[in-house]
């Protein structure tokens, strides 16, 4: 009976939640170094971030676990597992680590929803490129569900070795396989080629089902072919593979893209989008994605209020801006949208709060009044993007209004800008609060990231060394100058 009970327990902290397996402290020893390659997830129940990464996390336990070598994805919870918790010095959660045949690897870094955790962990999981060694081989490297990168080498080349240098860099990105059997090479009609295969569920009528690299062996070429040109005319774009989505314009259709629950459905709409996408190679690029996946992109785009819509909602995003389709998705209307979006027709859509109604000596720039105020102005600018809730932000506050008040007479403009209530213009790269920069009234198009110190004197001192035309109360190293005997 003693037995019965301690296998029991046992059985009660190493089980299946779906496919994460779940240690415990009494588990945790003997369960670890079965696997080859592992990702631990660290994490208490009432954790907010826990809660939304475990729909994503158990996502990509199901895929990995059928990898080729299988990759476990586990999961520990520390309200109830301390000692194994803290002996890897948990303190936050969720905790993410990769381990080695039972050791510690590495920190995981990387993206924390299903389609980024998966790519990123068969980047951990054996040889960078698998050698195809039979046609079996290689028939099931093509069977998975995402794209195969395939090196086909009749022997040692220069081509082949970059293809593995690429291979080492971009293995957390996308899946390599090459081979050199020449009963492959003669099936496959290639020999010293570098080929991606789409898997066969994005695969159509509009396009070839593969992508051959028609470059040299410079590996930046390589890398470069496999971002910018295995997408297809109308790839799907994921959280995890954004990075292949930067091209401009880019027109983006959302609706339920679900491959595993729903490949008919997905391919129908799909397929509408192609046949629109194949009259605009190279001029504008397309892609779909999954309507709850990109719910908060939806309303960054102004089509908030029309997601419960049964047909897909379009929007674009050029250098210019945000461009949502007002009208019902059809082919037509995809068309005539894509068409005006070239010709220049279409009207941005900005989050703005509502134009002052009054400005003080420090301007308030909102979305709707920013390119009035800032760029179109015969003035030079500094511009700061802040949050409310920003405590360095509020810290600077008073020390802005005061430099504004300094140089009310002065050809610059001192402004502010509330980056969580409006849309920051695409020419700034705001990461963090507050972030500041320098536009040059001569070029306004290329703004100059602000990093000097903060007090009053040190933007004094910055703007007289920068300013187009010079302070008229300064002097270039921002010191107050004499008046003149006309103005005694």
């Amino acid at each position: 009976m003693k037995l019965f009970l301690v296998g029991a327990l046992l059985l009660l902290s190493v089980y299946a939640s779906d496919d994460v397996i779940v240690y415990g402290d009494s588990s945790w020893d003997d369960g670890i170094k079965q696997h080859e390659v592992a990702l631990v997830k660290f994490y208490a129940p009432w954790c907010g971030h826990c809660k939304r990464m475990a729909p994503e996390y158990e996502k990509a336990a199901t895929k990995l676990k059928a990898n080729d070598p299988p990759i476990a994805l586990i999961k520990v919870d520390c309200t109830i597992d301390k000692e194994t918790c803290d002996k890897f010095g948990v303190q936050g959660f969720p905790t993410l680590k990769i381990f080695r045949n039972g050791e510690v690897s590495q920190d995981y870094d990387g993206p924390r929803e299903a389609d980024g955790i998966i790519k990123y962990m068969r980047g951990q999981s054996g040889p960078s490129a698998r050698e195809l060694t039979s046609q079996a081989d290689f028939d099931k490297f093509l069977s998975q569900d995402d794209n195969a990168v395939i090196g086909f080498f009749e022997g040692e080349s220069k081509l082949k070795d970059s293809f593995l240098k690429v291979a080492d860099t971009e293995r957390d990105r996308f899946r390599f396989g090459y081979t050199s059997v020449k009963a492959v090479l003669e099936k496959a009609g290639f020999t010293d080629d570098i080929v991606v295969y789409p898997p066969k569920k994005l695969q159509n009528k509009f396009e070839p089902n593969e992508f051959k690299y028609d470059g040299n062996y410079d590996t930046d070429k390589i890398k470069n072919f496999l971002v910018h040109e295995t997408n297809g005319l109308a790839g799907v774009r994921t959280q995890g593979n954004l990075f292949q989505f930067e091209s401009k314009p880019l027109v983006t259709v959302y609706y339920n893209v679900d491959y595993v629950k729903d490949p008919k459905g997905s391919n129908y709409w799909r397929n509408r989008v192609l046949k629109v996408a194949q009259d605009y190679k190279r001029k504008v690029h397309f892609a779909v994605s999954n309507k709850e996946e990109f719910s908060s992109e939806i309303d960054e785009h102004g089509l908030a209020d029309r997601k419960e819509s049964d047909k897909p909602l379009v929007a674009a995003q050029t250098s210019e801006g945000k461009f949502p389709m007002d009208k019902p998705f059809s082919i037509e209307n995809l068309k005539e949208f894509v068409d005006d979006l070239l010709a220049g027709k279409l009207q941005s859509y900005m989050k703005s709060e509502p134009i002052p109604d009054n400005q003080e000596n420090l301007k308030v720039a909102v979305g709707r009044n920013f390119k009035e105020l800032i760029i179109d102005a015969d003035k030079d600018a500094l511009i700061e993007f802040y949050a409310p809730w920003c405590g360095h932000c509020k810290t600077l506050a008073p020390k802005y209004e005061e430099l504004a008040d300094k140089l009310a007479e002065e050809d610059v403009i001192i402004a502010k800008m509330d980056a969580t209530a409006n849309d920051v213009p695409p020419l700034f790269n705001v990461k963090g609060f507050p972030t500041l920069f320098w536009l040059p009234k001569n070029d306004k198009q290329n703004p100059v990231p602000y990093n000097g110190g903060r007090e009053v004197k040190d933007f004094v001192k910055f703007i007289a060394a920068h300013s187009t035309d010079g302070l008229k109360g300064y002097d270039k190293n921002g010191k107050k100058t004499k008046k003149s005997t006309d103005e005694l």
